[in-house]
C-alpha cells in the first residue's frame, strides 16, 4: 500500500522563521515606496449632523480640484466615507489606543500553518479601546469613518473622475455575513464584494488582508488610505465616476508590499473552456485547470484553477502567501465546479496547494491533481511550472507521423526503471547515458515504468498521486523532456506506462477531494480495488473521464512520448475482478463487463489517436476479451466494439514459454505444447511478447535463473530462448539486466548489477557474451523484415515441425512482405543433432546461418553450420524438399536464403 506521507516539509515552519521570511520576502516591496502612505487624519468629535457635511464637503472638494493645484489643494479631503446618521463620534483616545494595539497584534500575528485547520488569529479586543466594546453592528459602522480615510488632491491630469456632486455617499464597509463566510472560507464570490465596486457617491474599496496594518489604494496620483474595519478588512469610498486602475500598499510590521489586487480581475479561464469542462470534452485540460503562469489583463501572475464541484470554497495557500490562505480566496465559475483565482506578481517555482472547505465544514489541504510539478516526495506540495525547453526532435516526430503503425514495423523494447536503471541519475545525466546504451544494443524503443509522481517508491510508480508531473525525484518537467529529446535524436522511440486503472487513498491526493466521492466511484463496492488497497476511478463520471483521456493526450502532446503501455486493462474492464460473489453488481444487460470502462478505454484510444499521428497504445490486459487491438467502431461477436489499441501484452505466452523453460529438458516433451499453444491464437489480436519486470521480482527469480541446469547450461537455455522469442510473431519486451544475464532479482534500490560487466570480474565474459547475443538479435531482427512486416498475418508463418515433442524441437518459417523466409529452428535439449532433416520449401536454392546462439562468442559451444546448406529434393515434414543441419545442444539457430 501507498504510505501516509506527512503534509509537506516545505510548507509551513515554526513562528519565529515565518516571521524572517515575511520580512525577507517584502524586503524589495518595502524598498519600492516612491511615496509615504498618508497619514491617517486624527479623529474629530463630531455629530452626525458635521459628519455628513464633511461628506458633502468632499465631494465639492474633489470636484474643484482641478482649479485648486496650488497651496490650497495640498491639505486632505476628508470624510470619504459617510458615517449613519445618530452615530456616536469617535473619541481621540480611541484612535491613538488603536494604532498602539495595532503594533502590538502584528507582532503577535502568525501565519497559519498549511492543512491545520484553524481560525484566523483575531486581533485582541482588550486593546482597541471602547470602540471594540460596542456591539457588533455598531463596530462595523463606525469603523466607516469620514475622518479615517483621507486622499492626497492631485492636479487635473493625473486624478480619476470625480463622481458626481448630486450622488449621495454610502458605507463601504463589507456586511458581516460576507465578512465571516470570507474568514471562514466559504466565501464562493469573494470578487463580488472584494475589489472596487461602483456604489452610491463614488467607489468602494474593500480589501482582506490579514495582519496589515493599514491599506492605502494608489490610482495615478492619488492615495488613498483605507478604513481598518478590523479583523483584516480594510474598505474606503473614493468619490469617483468610474472604478480606476490602482494598486495596493499594505503595510505590515517593518514593511510595505506593493501589489495588484487579486479582486480586480475578471475570470482567466474563458467561456468555452468552461463549456468544454462541462461537457467532459476538453482534449487539452492541462490547459484550463491547474497553476497556469500568465499575462492577463497586462499583469503577470498565475491563474489558479481546481475542480471541486462539492466544496463550500476553495482558497489558494503556497509560499508566497506564507501558507496562510485566508486572503485568496477562489471564487466559483457557475456550475462547472471550476474555482478560479489569478494572483498577480506570483510566479514559477512557487510552492501551493489548495484548502478545500468540504460540505460538512471541515477543511482540507490538497496537492493540485492537474500540477505540472511537485515537490520531491516525501513532501508533497504542488510547484508552479512553465516549460521552457526547445524540442530538437522535429525529425523524428515528422518520421514518426508518416511511418507505418506499430505492428507492421520492427519494434523490440527494452524496460527500463529509471530512478534504478542508474542509481543516482538525473533525468539530464540519463540523458548522457541512455540513448547512447539502448542504441548500441539495436532496441527501437524504450519502455519506461511510470514517471508519473507517485509518494512511494516501493510502487515502483504505479501508485499515482500527479498524474500530470513527471516524479521530481530525478529533476524536473523540462529535465524529463530532456531525456526523451535525447533519445529521439538518438532514433530511440520512448514508450510509458500509464496507471489510469486506481489511485492510493493519500489525504493530500484525490481520494474524497472535495470531502465526497469525485474522482473514485460513489458505490464503495466499486470505489476499492480488491487487490492494491487502492482506489478505482469513476469512468462513467464525464469529468473523470476527461481527467484521465486528457492525460494521455498530454504526455504524447507535452512530452512527444511514442505510446503508452496501459497498465492493468483487466481490472478495469471486468466487474468481478478480484470479487467474490456479492461483492460485485452486474451491469444493465447483467453482465459482468463494467461499460463505463469500455467507453473510457474506447474514447481515450480514438482521441489519442487523433491527436497525435503515429502513437501507438498497449493494453497489459491478461485475459480473452474479445477485440482489445481492434478499432473502437468494429463491432465484434460479443456486440462490443474494439477497445482500439494498437498492441496487446501476450501474458499467456509468456506464462506458458516460461514455464516450459523451468522444467528439466528430460520433462519438456510432456509440456511441448506450451511452446505451440500460443500459434493458436497468435494473430487475435497484436502482441507484444512481454519479459517484463514483473517476471523477475518477488521471488519468481532471474530470467536466467529460472533456466534449469549449470551455469553453462542456464545461459545456453536462456540464449536460445530470447532467440525463440524474437522469432516468434509479435513484438519484443525485455526488461532491464536481463539483457546480460544478471542472476540476482531486480530492486528498486539497487538497480542492475552492473558489475557483472566488469572486465576484472573473472565471469564477466558469460555476461557480456549474453549481452552481445542480444544487441546481434536485434541487429538481424531490424535487417530481416520477415521477423517483423507480417506479424498479424497468419500467412506470415508455417510451421515446419511443431510436434517433435521427443526431441525438443521447434521448427518454422517467416515470411516478409515479398515472400522471402527466415527458417527459425530451436533444440532445446542438452545434446548435439547432426544432420538433423527438416523439411523445406522448393524454391530456396541455398540456406545460410544468420544467428546461432550457440556461437562461442555468445559462451556457447561453438556448434555451427558455417557453410552453406543446400536442400535435397527428398520430402520431409510434408515438404517437397528438406535441409540437414546441425542442431548445437540448447540453441536457436536461425537460416536465410543464401
Amino acid at each position: 500500500m501507498t504510505p501516509r506521507p506527512t503534509p509537506s516539509g516545505s510548507e509551513p515552519k515554526k513562528t519565529a522563521q515565518k516571521k524572517a521570511a515575511e520580512k525577507a520576502v517584502t524586503k524589495k516591496a518595502s524598498a519600492k515606496k516612491a511615496e509615504p502612505v498618508a497619514k491617517k487624519a486624527p479623529a474629530k468629535k463630531a455629530g452626525a449632523g458635521k459628519t455628513a457635511a464633511a461628506a458633502a464637503e468632499t465631494v465639492r472638494a474633489v470636484k474643484a480640484g482641478a482649479e485648486k493645484v496650488g497651496a490650497e489643494a495640498a491639505g486632505a479631503v476628508k470624510a470619504v466615507a459617510k458615517r449613519g446618521a445618530g452615530e456616536k463620534p469617535v473619541a481621540e483616545k480611541s484612535v491613538a489606543k488603536k494604532s498602539g494595539a495595532e503594533k502590538a497584534v502584528a507582532k503577535k500575528a502568525l501565519v497559519r500553518e498549511a492543512g491545520v485547520d484553524k481560525p484566523v488569529v483575531k486581533k485582541a479586543a482588550a486593546k482597541k479601546g471602547a470602540v471594540k466594546k460596542a456591539t457588533a453592528k455598531k463596530t462595523a459602522a463606525k469603523k466607516v469613518t469620514a475622518e479615517k480615510s483621507v486622499v492626497e488632491p492631485v492636479s487635473a491630469e493625473s486624478a480619476p473622475a470625480p463622481a458626481p456632486p448630486s450622488e449621495t455617499p454610502v458605507s463601504p464597509a463589507m456586511d458581516a455575513a460576507d465578512r465571516d463566510r470570507l474568514r471562514a472560507g466559504t466565501h464562493h464570490n469573494p470578487h463580488g464584494v472584494l475589489g472596487a465596486h461602483p456604489v452610491p457617491g463614488g467607489v468602494a474599496f474593500r480589501v482582506f488582508r490579514p495582519y496589515a496594518l493599514g491599506v492605502t489604494v494608489v490610482a495615478g496620483d492619488v492615495r488613498a488610505e483605507l478604513q481598518d474595519d478590523g479583523d483584516g478588512f480594510f474598505s474606503g469610498l473614493l468619490p469617483l465616476r468610474e472604478i480606476p486602475t490602482y494598486r495596493l500598499l499594505v503595510a505590515y510590521e517593518g514593511t510595505v508590499q506593493d501589489t495588484e489586487d487579486a479582486y480586480a480581475f475578471l475570470p482567466a479561464l474563458g467561456d468555452l473552456d468552461l463549456h468544454l469542462i462541462g461537457e467532459g470534452r476538453h482534449e487539452q485540460l492541462w490547459t484550463a485547470l491547474g497553476a497556469q503562469p500568465m499575462t492577463h489583463q497586462g499583469v503577470t501572475g498565475t491563474r489558479f484553477t481546481v475542480w471541486a464541484p462539492n466544496a463550500r470554497g476553495v482558497r489558494v495557500a503556497g509560499t508566497f502567501n506564507f501558507w496562510d490562505p485566508s486572503a485568496f480566496a477562489m471564487r466559483s465559475l457557475g456550475s462547472t465546479g471550476v474555482w478560479e483565482l489569478f494572483v498577480p506578481g506570483v510566479g514559477e517555482g512557487e510552492l501551493y496547494k489548495f484548502e478545500i472547505t468540504r460540505p460538512d465544514g471541515s477543511k482540507t489541504l490538497r496537492a493540485d491533481p492537474l500540477a505540472r510539478r511537485t515537490e520531491v516526495p516525501p513532501n508533497t506540495s504542488s510547484i508552479i511550472h512553465a516549460s521552457h525547453h526547445e524540442w530538437q526532435d522535429q525529425e523524428w516526430l515528422a518520421n514518426r507521423a508518416a511511418g507505418a503503425p506499430a505492428h507492421e514495423v520492427p519494434f523490440s523494447v527494452y524496460e527500463i526503471h529509471l530512478p534504478s536503471w542508474r542509481p543516482g541519475l538525473t533525468y539530464r545525466q540519463l540523458a548522457e547515458q541512455l540513448p547512447s546504451y539502448v542504441k548500441d544494443l539495436g532496441f527501437t524503443h524504450v519502455e519506461l515504468m511510470p514517471v508519473a509522481e507517485h509518494p512511494f517508491g516501493g510502487s515502483w510508480g504505479y501508485q499515482v498521486t500527479g498524474f500530470y508531473a513527471p516524479t521530481a525525484r530525478l529533476g524536473t518537467p523540462d529535465d524529463f523532456k530532456y531525456l526523451v529529446d535525447a533519445l529521439h535524436q538518438a532514433g530511440i522511440g520512448v514508450l510509458m506506462d500509464w496507471v489510469p486503472a486506481h489511485f492510493p487513498r493519500d489525504d493530500w491526493a484525490l481520494a474524497e477531494f472535495d470531502g465526497r466521492t469525485l474522482y473514485e466511484h460513489e458505490d464503495p463496492l466499486r470505489a476499492a480495488h480488491p487487490d492494491w488497497g487502492t482506489l478505482e476511478f469513476d469512468y462513467g463520471r464525464r469529468e473523470v473521464r476527461n481527467f484521465l483521456v486528457a492525460n494521455a493526450v498530454y504526455w504524447c502532446e507535452e512530452f512527444h512520448i511514442d505510446g503508452l503501455r496501459v497498465d492493468a486493462v483487466a481490472s478495469m474492464l471486468y466487474l468481478d475482478y478480484s470479487r467474490e460473489p456479492g461483492q460485485w453488481i452486474p451491469n444493465v444487460h447483467g453482465g459482468r463487463e463494467n461499460l463505463d470502462a469500455v467507453d473510457f478505454l474506447q474514447e481515450m484510444n480514438a482521441t489519442v489517436y487523433r491527436r497525435v499521428p503515429g502513437v501507438v497504445t498497449i493494453a497489459e490486459e491478461s485475459t480473452a476479451w474479445d477485440g482489445v487491438t481492434r478499432a473502437t467502431h468494429h463491432m465484434g461477436p460479443g456486440g462490443f466494439g474494439g477497445l482500439g489499441f494498437g498492441l496487446k501484452w501476450n501474458m499467456g505466452w509468456m506464462h506458458d514459454s516460461l514455464d516450459y523453460m523451468a522444467h528439466e529438458p528430460v520433462h519438456r516433451k510432456y509440456h511441448h505444447h506450451e511452446m505451440t499453444f500460443s500459434m493458436v491464437y497468435a494473430y487475435s489480436e497484436n502482441y507484444v511478447l512481454p519479459i517484463s519486470h514483473d517476471e523477475v521480482v518477488h521471488g519468481k527469480r532471474s530470467l536466467v535463473s529460472k533456466m534449469p541446469g549449470d551455469w553453462w547450461q542456464q545461459r545456453a537455455n536462456l540464449r536460445a530462448y530470447l532467440a525463440f522469442m524474437w522469432a516468434h510473431p509479435g513484438k519484443q519486451l525485455l526488461f532491464m539486466g536481463q539483457e546480460f544475464a544478471q542472476g540476482a532479482e531486480w530492486s528498486e534500490a539497487h538497480g542492475p548489477d552492473w558489475w557483472l560487466l566488469d572486465p576484472a570480474y573473472g565471469a564477466e565474459a558469460d555476461h557480456r557474451g549474453v549481452r552481445d547475443l542480444v544487441r546481434d538479435l536485434n541487429v538481424v531482427y531490424r535487417h530481416t523484415p520477415a521477423l517483423w512486416q507480417r506479424d498479424t498475418d497468419p500467412s506470415g508463418f508455417q510451421w515446419i515441425v511443431g510436434d517433435a515433442s521427443e526431441d525438443n524441437v521447434f521448427a518454422f518459417l517467416r515470411y516478409d512482405a515479398e515472400g522471402i523466409p527466415l527458417l527459425s529452428v530451436s533444440n532445446l535439449a542438452p545434446v548435439v543433432r547432426p544432420g538433423y532433416r527438416l523439411g523445406a520449401p522448393d524454391d530456396v536454392p541455398a540456406w545460410l546461418e544468420s544467428l546461432n546462439t550457440d556461437a562461442a562468442r555468445y559462451g556457447g559451444g561453438d556448434v555451427t553450420n558455417p557453410e552453406i546448406v543446400k536442400p535435397d529434393p527428398q520430402s520431409w515434414h510434408g515438404r517437397p524438399a528438406s535441409l540437414q543441419v546441425t542442431l548445437p545442444p540448447l540453441a536457436t539457430v536461425w537460416l536465410r536464403p543464401a
